[in-house]
């Protein structure tokens, strides 16, 4: 079995994610924006968010289902597998998409349970039957 990245590496992939996820955002939205022109403000922003959400959901999921890895995690080589390291299920990446984002208000609390995890796996890895491997 192939060995887990380190923190480090993980944390540096999460950061070039961000850099990457705010481009695809600023791109997804002028589409949005132009559609939405002339509805109701109230509307609009909710209708945002929920559109960024699914638009970054189709992100990491086509990529973790096609080859494990976004081009951070090719940088970085890091690859996303199922617990048994066969590839990623579509039920799979969107578990673990949906793990990640509800561990966002509780201050990352599924990042921070590498610490203390025996394997070093996030907790959106655990519930999703995932986990992120080192290709050195």
């Amino acid at each position: 079995m192939l060995p887990t990245p380190s923190l480090t590496r993980r944390l540096a992939a999460l950061f070039y994610e961000a850099l990457i996820l705010l481009a695809l955002w600023i791109v997804a939205g002028f589409p949005f924006v132009g559609l939405s022109q002339g509805l109701d403000p109230a509307w609009v922003t909710p209708l945002f968010r929920l559109y960024l959400l699914l638009v970054t959901g189709l992100y990491f999921t086509w990529f973790w289902r096609h080859g494990g890895q976004t081009l951070p995690m090719k940088t970085w080589r890091i690859r996303l597998v199922s617990a048994d390291g066969a590839p990623v299920t579509r039920r799979q990446a969107w578990l673990r998409y949906g793990a990640a984002l509800l561990g966002i208000p509780f201050l990352g609390v599924g990042l921070w349970w590498a610490w203390f995890d025996a394997d070093r796996q996030f907790l959106h890895d655990r519930l999703s039957g995932t986990r992120l491997v080192k290709l050195d």
